[in-house]
């Protein structure tokens, strides 16, 4: 908990944005996160909250490695198991205590790691004069990191739900909470799950 909870201003005009809690990430997975089983009733509890206004990303694998540009080829000869070609389907769906959710909870998918990497999704955010994203998921060093600069960049407030992050790095996650209190005053807040029940009331 903050000592000032004024420092935050009122959350409106907002979406919850949660970053890839799929399958393939989860536990018994090919890229399991360990963390994910902690935050997940953490995220739960918010898409619950917030169904209509929740969108999960989902990252999908090409087909082949051939399929993705540049230096996306090599990484993905590296990990030939996470292509669609070997990969079960299940693995790339979400979580499915996230699943339920769907509808009314939007799902978009990308091919890279950030949620913007289609197209799509941030003009979607315009349309609906969403200014506010509510950051929750998987990586935070990875797939939330990518997501939380595209958003900057496109302009949008970035409020980072602390407590809804999972990371298979205890030093990546901790640099990064590091990061963003130091280095994105103005554009990124950083709450609690508890916090955001009480700034986010819409």
């Amino acid at each position: 908990m903050r000592d000032n909870k004024s420092e935050v201003a009122a959350i409106s005009d907002a979406v919850h944005l949660c970053v890839d809690m799929q399958n393939i990430f989860a536990p018994g997975g090919l890229w399991e996160t360990p963390w994910m089983e902690k935050v997940l009733p953490t995220v739960t509890s918010i898409a619950s909250r917030y169904q209509v206004r929740t969108v999960f990303s989902r990252f999908i694998t090409p087909q082949d490695p051939e399929d993705r540009p540049g230096q996306w080829q090599n990484y993905f000869r590296r990990w030939q198991q996470a292509t669609r070609k070997h990969l079960p389907p299940s693995a790339l769906e979400l979580v499915p205590a996230l699943a339920r959710f769907v509808p009314p909870a939007d799902v978009i998918d990308k091919p890279a790691y950030s949620a913007f990497s289609n197209l799509a999704l941030a003009s979607q955010l315009i349309e609906k004069n969403v200014d506010t994203v509510v950051i929750t998921g998987a990586e935070t060093d990875v797939c939330v990191l990518s997501t939380v600069l595209s958003a900057v960049d496109l302009g949008f407030r970035v409020v980072i739900v602390e407590d809804g992050l999972c990371s298979s790095s205890d030093v990546g996650h901790d640099a990064l909470m590091t990061m963003y209190r130091t280095r994105f005053h103005g554009q990124v807040d950083l709450v609690t799950a508890e916090e955001l029940a009480e700034f986010w009331r819409e």
